[in-house]
Protein backbone atom coordinates (compact mmCIF):
# COMPACT_ATOMS: atom_id res chain seq x y z
CA UNK A 1 0.00 0.00 0.00
CA UNK A 2 1.36 3.86 -0.80
CA UNK A 3 1.03 6.72 0.97
CA UNK A 4 -1.83 8.19 -0.23
CA UNK A 5 -3.86 4.80 -0.36
CA UNK A 6 -2.85 4.36 3.60
CA UNK A 7 -4.23 8.55 3.74
CA UNK A 8 -7.10 7.25 1.34
CA UNK A 9 -8.20 4.75 3.60
CA UNK A 10 -8.70 6.92 6.67
CA UNK A 11 -11.52 8.74 4.60
CA UNK A 12 -14.95 7.13 5.80
CA UNK A 13 -18.22 7.87 3.35
CA UNK A 14 -20.36 5.39 4.42
CA UNK A 15 -20.54 5.53 8.76
CA UNK A 16 -21.14 1.60 8.53
CA UNK A 17 -17.44 1.09 7.05
CA UNK A 18 -16.12 2.84 10.47
CA UNK A 19 -17.85 0.27 12.96
CA UNK A 20 -14.98 -2.02 13.06
CA UNK A 21 -12.70 -0.27 13.70
CA UNK A 22 -14.28 1.56 16.49
CA UNK A 23 -14.99 -1.47 17.96
CA UNK A 24 -11.66 -2.27 18.33
CA UNK A 25 -9.89 0.94 19.11
CA UNK A 26 -13.24 0.03 22.21
CA UNK A 27 -11.88 -3.31 23.05
CA UNK A 28 -8.46 -2.33 23.23
CA UNK A 29 -9.65 0.60 26.26
CA UNK A 30 -8.59 3.47 23.93
CA UNK A 31 -9.67 6.65 23.97
CA UNK A 32 -11.83 8.05 20.86
CA UNK A 33 -11.58 11.51 20.46
CA UNK A 34 -14.17 13.34 18.28
CA UNK A 35 -14.44 17.21 16.97
CA UNK A 36 -15.93 18.54 13.82
CA UNK A 37 -16.10 21.33 11.02
CA UNK A 38 -15.66 22.51 7.26
CA UNK A 39 -12.33 22.83 7.54
CA UNK A 40 -12.33 24.64 4.56
CA UNK A 41 -9.25 26.21 3.83
CA UNK A 42 -7.31 24.66 6.68
CA UNK A 43 -4.25 26.96 8.30
CA UNK A 44 -1.88 27.06 11.44
CA UNK A 45 -4.85 27.68 13.84
CA UNK A 46 -6.78 24.15 12.42
CA UNK A 47 -3.20 22.55 12.88
CA UNK A 48 -3.08 23.39 16.51
CA UNK A 49 -6.89 22.64 17.24
CA UNK A 50 -6.48 19.14 15.79
CA UNK A 51 -2.74 18.26 17.66
CA UNK A 52 -4.33 19.00 20.65
CA UNK A 53 -7.53 17.19 20.25
CA UNK A 54 -5.69 14.15 19.57
CA UNK A 55 -4.00 14.74 22.66
CA UNK A 56 -6.46 14.53 24.60
CA UNK A 57 -6.88 10.40 23.33
CA UNK A 58 -5.66 8.04 21.49
CA UNK A 59 -8.16 8.07 18.16
CA UNK A 60 -8.97 11.55 16.49
CA UNK A 61 -12.02 11.24 14.55
CA UNK A 62 -12.94 14.40 12.72
CA UNK A 63 -16.70 15.05 11.42
CA UNK A 64 -16.39 16.60 8.27
CA UNK A 65 -18.99 18.71 6.81
CA UNK A 66 -20.31 18.01 3.29
CA UNK A 67 -19.81 20.67 0.33
CA UNK A 68 -23.95 20.28 0.90
CA UNK A 69 -23.51 20.97 4.61
CA UNK A 70 -21.18 23.57 3.88
CA UNK A 71 -23.21 25.60 1.99
CA UNK A 72 -26.48 25.68 4.08
CA UNK A 73 -23.97 26.61 7.06
CA UNK A 74 -21.82 29.26 4.96
CA UNK A 75 -23.77 30.51 2.06
CA UNK A 76 -23.15 29.82 -1.62
CA UNK A 77 -19.83 30.90 -2.53
CA UNK A 78 -18.27 28.34 0.54
CA UNK A 79 -16.55 25.94 0.60
CA UNK A 80 -13.59 27.23 -1.53
CA UNK A 81 -12.20 23.42 -1.65
CA UNK A 82 -14.36 20.42 -2.29
CA UNK A 83 -14.81 17.77 0.30
CA UNK A 84 -12.76 15.29 -1.45
CA UNK A 85 -9.67 17.76 -1.17
CA UNK A 86 -10.81 18.72 2.63
CA UNK A 87 -11.04 15.28 3.56
CA UNK A 88 -7.68 14.29 1.66
CA UNK A 89 -6.01 17.15 3.30
CA UNK A 90 -7.04 16.24 6.46
CA UNK A 91 -6.57 12.40 6.58
CA UNK A 92 -3.11 13.36 5.84
CA UNK A 93 -2.21 14.83 9.25
CA UNK A 94 -0.74 12.02 10.86
CA UNK A 95 -2.44 12.33 14.17
CA UNK A 96 -5.76 11.97 12.53
CA UNK A 97 -7.17 8.24 12.30
CA UNK A 98 -10.35 8.96 10.16
CA UNK A 99 -12.52 11.51 8.76
CA UNK A 100 -16.00 11.44 8.20
CA UNK A 101 -18.03 13.18 6.14
CA UNK A 102 -21.79 14.28 6.76
CA UNK A 103 -24.68 16.21 4.93
CA UNK A 104 -26.92 17.40 8.04
CA UNK A 105 -25.96 20.98 9.47
CA UNK A 106 -25.05 19.21 12.92
CA UNK A 107 -23.15 16.10 13.92
CA UNK A 108 -25.68 15.05 16.41
CA UNK A 109 -26.51 11.73 14.58
CA UNK A 110 -22.86 11.06 13.72
CA UNK A 111 -22.08 11.72 17.30
CA UNK A 112 -24.86 9.67 18.26
CA UNK A 113 -23.64 7.06 16.23
CA UNK A 114 -19.76 7.40 17.30
CA UNK A 115 -20.56 7.37 20.52
CA UNK A 116 -17.13 8.83 21.42
CA UNK A 117 -15.51 9.10 24.36
CA UNK A 118 -14.05 12.84 24.66
CA UNK A 119 -15.97 15.60 22.20
CA UNK A 120 -13.72 18.67 21.71
CA UNK A 121 -14.92 21.69 20.15
CA UNK A 122 -13.49 25.46 20.52
CA UNK A 123 -13.71 27.60 23.39
CA UNK A 124 -16.28 29.76 21.85
CA UNK A 125 -19.09 27.42 22.78
CA UNK A 126 -20.17 26.86 26.22
CA UNK A 127 -19.77 23.06 27.38
CA UNK A 128 -23.63 23.14 27.34
CA UNK A 129 -24.45 24.35 23.76
CA UNK A 130 -22.17 22.19 22.21
CA UNK A 131 -23.65 19.64 19.83
CA UNK A 132 -23.88 16.35 21.24
CA UNK A 133 -22.49 17.18 24.04
CA UNK A 134 -25.74 15.25 26.00
CA UNK A 135 -25.20 11.83 23.99
CA UNK A 136 -21.27 11.87 25.25
CA UNK A 137 -21.94 13.08 28.99
CA UNK A 138 -24.59 10.27 29.41
CA UNK A 139 -22.55 7.69 27.59
CA UNK A 140 -19.92 8.12 30.62
CA UNK A 141 -17.78 10.79 28.43
CA UNK A 142 -16.46 13.94 28.79
CA UNK A 143 -16.57 17.01 26.88
CA UNK A 144 -13.46 19.69 26.37
CA UNK A 145 -12.55 23.13 24.59
CA UNK A 146 -10.06 24.67 23.11
CA UNK A 147 -8.48 27.57 22.76
CA UNK A 148 -7.81 28.80 19.28
CA UNK A 149 -4.67 30.62 18.04
CA UNK A 150 -5.64 34.47 17.79
CA UNK A 151 -5.59 36.00 13.96
CA UNK A 152 -5.96 32.47 12.00
CA UNK A 153 -9.40 32.05 10.08
CA UNK A 154 -10.56 30.66 6.46
CA UNK A 155 -12.77 33.45 6.41
CA UNK A 156 -10.03 36.11 7.55
CA UNK A 157 -8.26 34.33 4.66
CA UNK A 158 -10.71 34.52 2.16
CA UNK A 159 -10.73 38.57 2.87
CA UNK A 160 -7.27 39.22 3.03
CA UNK A 161 -6.80 37.40 -0.67
CA UNK A 162 -10.43 39.67 -1.73
CA UNK A 163 -9.21 43.03 -0.55
CA UNK A 164 -5.00 42.08 -2.29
Amino acid sequence: MNQLDFVENKIVKDWESISQKINLWNFKGEQIVFTNGCFDIVHRGHIDYLSKAKDKGDRLIIGLNTDKSVKALKGETRPINDEDSRALLLASFSFVDAVILFNEDTPYELINFLKPNILVKGSDYDVKDIVGSDIVINNGGRVETLDFIEGFSSTSIINKIKNS
